[in-house]
Formats: structure tokens, C-alpha cells, sequence
């Protein structure tokens, strides 16, 4: 049986698809059909040897080539899939998931959608009582998204929403839970995204440089109804570990982007003062970025206004 989460149980059926491994773990995705076959250069496999039988199993090409079979799971079609843009990959999406404490039911904004990876992984978190509006500016990435969202779960999710268009121009007058922005300059619809966020509620930024990185905290830190952002790097490294041969294994995933979140603060709360200083020289004459009112004038932050006499 299927369900909207995208995950299929029972024995395997034409119109699948199935990640098929070889013995050296390199892995081929093929969509069973009836009297399909896939040729290899260890000889054909015959789909019909699948159809009807259950997953964890294996076949044998004509060349006696061994393939192990099963449906692939989320991490694996996120990082298979087809795409236009790249994509927010599993380590990312996890945290993304449970930093942000996506539940189900929530009502989450998403810009931009990019090839859709993060956009499954937001709608199995919120189920179908939750809802995703889902933004992205270029027709084309949302059309790739599209696809491969249904393509997993096997028709459109009733609790997604995806419009094409600028996120600060497009956003509906709706409030949302949770926000997460993976785009070139998120700093730009921090305004935008605040106004609809409800108190308490989490937004988080995805960016692939430092810049980036320093941009949207001091974006978030200038608004004054947020939280301190919060940001960090997340790296997997694989271990082998095979009798008295333990070691790190050679395939390691460094950096693909940073994190940045923080909590909306209730209406006219300001964020507190800080307790640490910014570092000297943080917010000198050389910085260009917005500058904090927490921040004390000789330091660089914006300086009080005036009080009416």
C-alpha cells in the first residue's frame, strides 16, 4: 500500500521504482515494468524476476551478475533524483527537520524549492493535516520540483502548495509556524517572512558561504524581533569497521552549506541586549552590512534615536 508520505510496503509492483546494487554497492534505479528488461554488461535482468516478489532480494543478470533489490528510501531518492538545481541533501534536511521542530500540522513557508529534495522531506514531517506554501522564481526549477515531488509519492500531496514568483512579491497574508529559506540573499525577506511568522515560531536560512552566513545574522540581529541566530556546519564522515580494521572510512560529506535559525519574538518585544561584546572591530568603518541596535554606538551599532523634547 502507499500513503502520502511516499513510502510503499507489500510486494513489489509494475510502474515501481527499484534501486537495484551490485556487489562493489554501486546502485542503478530502474522503474519496473512488465517484460521490461535492463540490459547490463554482466548480461540483461528481466524485471518480470521482481514483479510480484518482495523487496530484499536479489536477481541474477544472464552473466550471473548478482543485484540486490529494494524500493528506495528518502535519503536515497534525494540524492538521485533528477535536478535543475542542486539540492538540500540529507544531512541538511535532517537538521533543517529537527531544528526547526517541523510537526505535523504545521504551517511552513519554503523558498526556493530548487529540485524538491527538501520539499519531501518537509511534507512527510508535516502530514497531511499540516500545510507547505512553497515558493520559487524560476518556472522551470519549480517544474523539475513538481515532478519529482509526485514521481516519489505517486500523485500531488493535498497539503502542498507551490507558486512561482519573488517570495517578498508572491508571499500570501497567511500565518505560518515555520519558515525556511534556501535562496541567494534570504536577507531580503526577513521583513516579509517576520510579519507572518507567529510568535515563537522558527525560521531558518540556507546558505552556502560565510558571507552569506554573516549577512543573514546581522540581517536577523538589525530587525530586533528575533532571537540571537543560532548558526552552524553539519559534516558525516563514514566509518568502515570490519574485525580489527576500524577506521574512517574514505567517503566523507564537508561542507555543503550552513544553517542559520532563530525564534520570532512576540509583537513590539524587542530582542534582549546581548551579554558577550562583538568581537573588536566587528562592526568598524569597513563594515557595509545592517548594524544592531543592540549594540552599543562605540562599537559600531546604530546609534539611539533622538527623544522628542
Amino acid at each position: 500500500m502507499t500513503n502520502l508520505s511516499g513510502v510503499t510496503t507489500g510486494n513489489l509492483r509494475a510502474g515501481e521504482r527499484v534501486t537495484l546494487t551490485d556487489s562493489k554497492g554501486r546502485r542503478k534505479s530502474v522503474v519496473l515494468k512488465e517484460g521490461g528488461v535492463w540490459h547490463t554488461t554482466k548480461g540483461a535482468v528481466s524485471h518480470d524476476d521482481l514483479i510480484g516478489g518482495p523487496e530484499g532480494v536479489t536477481v541474477t543478470s544472464v552473466g550471473g551478475m548478482k543485484y540486490l533489490a529494494f524500493r528506495p528510501i528518502l535519503n536515497e531518492y534525494m540524492v538521485s533524483m533528477p535536478r535543475d538545481a542542486a539540492v538540500v541533501y540529507p544531512k541538511e534536511a535532517a537538521q533543517i527537520v529537527m531544528w526547526t521542530d517541523i510537526f505535523p500540522g504545521a504551517r511552513v513557508l519554503e523558498a526556493g524549492v530548487g529540485s524538491g529534495a527538501l520539499t519531501l522531506a518537509l511534507l512527510r514531517a508535516i502530514g497531511p493535516e499540516g500545510s507547505l506554501h512553497s515558493y520559487e522564481r524560476r518556472e522551470r526549477f519549480a517544474d523539475v520540483a513538481r515532478a519529482n515531488v509526485e514521481n516519489f509519492l505517486g500523485g500531488p500531496h493535498p497539503a502542498w502548495t507551490l507558486t512561482v514568483g519573488d517570495l517578498v512579491e508572491a508571499i500570501e497574508d497567511e500565518p505560518i509556524d515555520r519558515a525556511v529559506l534556501d535562496m541567494l540573499a534570504p536577507w531580503e525577506c526577513i521583513d516579509a517572512v517576520g510579519e507572518r511568522l507567529v510568535p515563537g515560531g522558527v525560521i531558518c536560512c540556507y546558505v552556502a558561504t560565510a558571507t552569506q552566513l554573516g549577512r543573514v545574522a546581522d540581517t536577523l540581529r538589525a530587525h530586533g524581533g528575533f532571537t540571537e541566530p543560532h548558526a552552524t556546519e553539519t559534516t558525516v564522515r563514514d566509518w568502515h569497521a570490519e574485525g580489527l580494521a576500524i577506521r574512517p572510512g574514505h567517503g566523507t560529506s564537508a561542507h555543503t552549506g550552513f544553517l542559520i535559525i532563530s525564534r520570532r519574538l512576540a509583537p513590539g518585544v524587542a530582542a534582549p541586549m546581548r551579554k558577550r561584546r562583538p568581537a573588536p572591530g566587528a562592526y568598524g568603518p569597513d563594515y557595509q552590512g545592517p548594524r544592531p541596535a543592540n549594540i552599543p554606538a562605540e562599537l559600531g551599532g546604530r546609534a539611539p534615536a533622538p527623544q522628542a523634547d
